[in-house]
């Protein structure tokens, strides 16, 4: 876990050097950063300087004294100026990516594995969802170890750097039930305990609530709260006394004796302890300035502690350290309750400059201003664990994709029905792709139709566990055997969990170099519940296939809270993620077998001028299925078909040269649709039935074609643009789609035809899927209503009134 080559001593002077220079980088890089900043607009930005300085010591020592190779961190998002200092003393980050920290294309404000240049392994925000990451990597270590790849690596620690005000979210408590659960193993949480969040100072007993709460949950507690110069004291005459007046001191108080320094920290403890004795003389015997440093020297502060703690460790529970820190420790902003949104002045800069014997012009020179020899600290930078294997991104070859999925259509069956066949045909198939599919599920499995791959397949857990109700020889459609060879994770009913879950095992190829292809399914509505940390995965660029499920109002006798409206929408918006919504199996299995490519590509994103889709760069798949079951189309599934599914769209019923109206239907609505388009050419020529299969990447494509043509490529035409381009002008298009009717609204601009847009905008209600429809104005009728306002002309016979 050390650096071998010295002994553990030894290596406390060149840490403390180093760790001068990470707090003076640090600093340097924000001030430097912020000052340019306020030059441009006048304002300045604070956030990082505090609360990087808090964190400079236990850094120092994890990163060049503790951690090693297979080990990986999720920094606190605040500390991201102190770990691009640490990378930058390594030769992983560059003088010119510090300088512009916080500005275009600069270091980043919050450490980003897709943004920044250094060796981020999990990106973190201020939402606690790196914390929770680690917990989940973790459990996917045990899962690629359980199944036998990997078994060379050694089992990493997971690490989580913590603000305590970062447990306010409720993600980590989500996830530390989780871990419960699954026997989580090999992780680190480390607590900044600086007792101060954004605007307020923490209130008074937290401590003992963090303890208490993680043991309950199983885990070891190492609390950090007293440095050595604290420890020496408590052994002196009196420090009894002192020892418990510290720990019986109000947080708020001990913030503000901190910012005051010396002379205030004096004045109140000779008032509260003075005259009785030895603690007076204890106090006496040191200067201002000593006795500061006295109180200041928490233990998260302390270098020898904290390598005692962590490297006293020698087993796989996890473990949480609490560690007492003062906020800006060691700068002038110390303990001050408005710290964190503070900068240092020129003045105070200047003088920290000065304490740190920086020359001016040389402040961004690696061993500047320190006391030890460089060729001492050059060296043992050359040998520190963590970097000694290079960068830590892994790689894992792709795996092959059958030509073909099988879904065992029917005459009529649903999406939902139809993604439950095609996962349950390549579970009895086998083969490389079906051996690393990895199934999750937030207590939805069966009721999303991954039954019958679980029965194939197992539900995974370190530890065999029986089946009961098969013991018991009580009849069951499902087999639920628990082994480490399972392929499905089952979980509680949070949605975080489910989207943290997909993020870690979606990264298994980059973090433990084995690929998994990770499908999560859940009740469509409820994405909405998860939307933090789905897109935070996608940030990370994970790796998934979310399977939602059922669309729309169609669980129509569950009302408004099983029912959904904005997710066509999150599909269309959310970055990393192509939304598909497939009417019909056929297309779904089209779907699913170019995501499982799709998943896996890592190419430069040039646009493929085609689709005018950065299709290279891969990404994740969000999948809107539905229980309602369609009667399926009996057609060839085409190399031409099956592009333009993946594209985004296709003529389902091809307008004809007279079409005055086209109908652009999503979805679930197919059947209203069809039965729409057929009341209508009673009456219209040539009308059209455009079936959209992707409204993201439809959209996706005409935009990037737009800016191509912006940008001077004037032939750049997108597929949405050729499907409608044959159309007059005077066409009119009725869209329609059980989601919001925003989702497709946009076709009419594609070429300036006029438009009528149908969907749901309200919370549903009991009542069949029919009633459902037509309350929302989205069934057949509804859809020849909106034809007749779009293209005006001989009245339709069959119209009937709307409700």
């Amino acid at each position: 876990m050390s650096n071998p080559r010295l002994p553990k001593d030894s290596r406390l002077p060149i840490l403390a050097e180093l760790e001068k220079k990470i707090l003076w980088l640090a600093s340097w890089t924000i001030h430097n950063a912020n000052h340019l900043r306020a030059s441009e607009d006048g304002m300045k930005v604070g956030g990082h300087q505090a609360s990087s300085a808090s964190l400079a010591t236990i850094m120092t020592a994890l990163y060049l004294g503790v951690l090693r190779p297979q080990d990986r961190v999720a920094v606190k998002p605040h500390a991201s100026p102190i770990f691009h200092a640490i990378n930058y003393l390594m030769g992983l980050q560059t003088r010119e990516k510090l300088e512009n920290f916080r500005g275009y294309k600069g270091a980043q404000s919050y450490p980003s594995r897709t943004k920044d240049i250094d060796d981020v392994d999990f990106s973190t925000g201020s939402v606690g969802l790196g914390v929770a990451q680690t917990l989940f990597s973790s459990l996917v270590q045990d899962y690629v170890k359980a199944h036998g790849w990997g078994e060379k690596r050694q089992d990493g620690r997971m690490v989580a750097l913590i603000g305590d005000a970062e447990l306010d979210e409720g993600n980590i408590f989500e996830a530390l039930m989780e871990g419960w659960k699954h026997g989580l193993r090999n992780t680190w949480w480390v607590i900044d305990y600086n007792r101060q969040s954004l605007d307020a100072v923490i209130r008074e007993g937290l401590y003992d609530r963090f303890e208490q709460m993680f043991r309950n949950f199983g885990w070891d507690v190492v609390t950090l709260k007293y440095g050595s110069l604290q420890q020496a004291a408590f052994k002196e005459k009196g420090g009894e006394r002192l020892k418990a007046w510290i720990d019986s001191c109000p947080n708020q108080l001990y913030s503000a004796l901190t910012f005051q320094g010396g002379a205030a920290w004096r004045k109140r403890l000779m008032d509260d302890l003075g005259d009785q004795g030895p603690v007076t003389k204890l106090i006496e015997s040191r200067s201002d300035t000593e006795l500061s440093r006295l109180m200041c020297n928490l233990g998260g502060h302390d270098l020898p502690s904290i390598l005692e703690a962590f490297e006293a460790v020698d087993h796989d529970r996890p473990v949480c350290f609490l560690a007492y820190t003062v906020k800006g420790f060691g700068l002038p902003l110390a303990g001050h309750k408005d710290n964190h949104a503070g900068l240092m002045t020129k003045d105070q800069m200047e003088g920290f400059k000065t304490a740190n014997a920086v020359r001016p012009g040389h402040e961004w020179d690696l061993f500047e201003g320190l006391s030890l020899p460089q060729s001492e600290l050059r060296a043992f930078l050359d040998k520190v664990p963590f970097f000694s294997e290079g960068r830590r991104r892994k790689s894992a070859p792709k795996l092959p994709v059958p030509e073909r999925l099988e879904a065992g259509i029917q005459a009529v069956m649903s999406t939902q029905m139809g993604f439950g066949k095609i996962l349950d045909d390549l579970a009895k198939r086998g083969g490389p792709l079906a051996d690393r599919i990895v199934t999750t599920a937030p207590d939805v499995t069966v009721s999303t139709n991954l039954g019958p791959w679980v029965n194939r397949r197992g539900l995974f857990a370190r530890a065999e566990m029986a089946d009961t109700f098969k013991d018991e020889r009580i009849p069951s459609m499902q087999k639920w055997e628990f082994s480490p060879k399972g392929q499905h994770i089952e979980l509680g009913i949070a949605e975080m969990n489910l989207f943290i879950n997909l993020s870690a095992l979606g990264l298994s190829h980059s973090i433990f170099g084995e690929r998994l292809i990770p499908i999560g399914t859940l009740y469509d509505p409820f994405i909405s519940r998860g939307l933090d940390a789905l897109n935070y995965a996608c940030y990370q660029d994970a790796r998934f296939m979310v399977v939602a499920t059922p669309s729309g109002v169609t669980l129509a006798p569950e009302g408004g809270a099983h029912q959904s409206i904005a997710t066509p929408l999150i599909g269309m918006s959310q970055d990393g993620l192509c939304a598909f919504e497939p009417a019909f199996v056929d297309e779904l299995a089209v779907m699913m077998r170019w995501s499982f490519d799709y998943l896996q590509r890592d190419g430069e994103g040039d646009p493929n001028e085609r689709t005018w889709l950065r299709d290279e760069t891969g990404g994740s798949v969000y999948l809107r299925l539905s229980t309602l079951q369609l009667e399926q189309p009996k057609r060839a599934m085409t190399p031409e078909l099956e592009h333009a599914i993946i594209d985004g769209a296709y003529w389902l019923r091809k307008p004809g040269p007279n079409a005055s109206v086209v109908v652009a239907y999503t979805g679930a609505v197919a059947a209203e649709a069809i039965e729409a388009v057929g009341l209508l050419g009673e009456d219209r020529r040539d009308v059209g039935l455009l079936a959209i299969t992707s409204a993201d990447r439809l959209n996706a494509g005409w935009q990037a074609a737009e800016r191509a043509r912006q940008r001077g490529n004037q032939q750049a035409t997108s597929h949405i643009e050729r499907l409608l381009g044959e159309l007059s002008r005077d066409c009119g298009i009725v869209s329609v789609l059980d989601g919001h009717p925003a989702t497709l609204a946009w076709l009419g601009s594609v070429h300036g035809h006029k438009q009528k847009a149908l969907g749901v905008e309200h919370f549903g209600q009991t009542g069949t899927v029919a009633d459902l429809y037509r309350h929302f104005g989205i069934d057949a009728n509804a859809i020849v209503h909106a034809a007749q306002a779009a293209a005006p002309g001989r009245p339709v016979r069959y119209l009937k009134a709307l409700p």
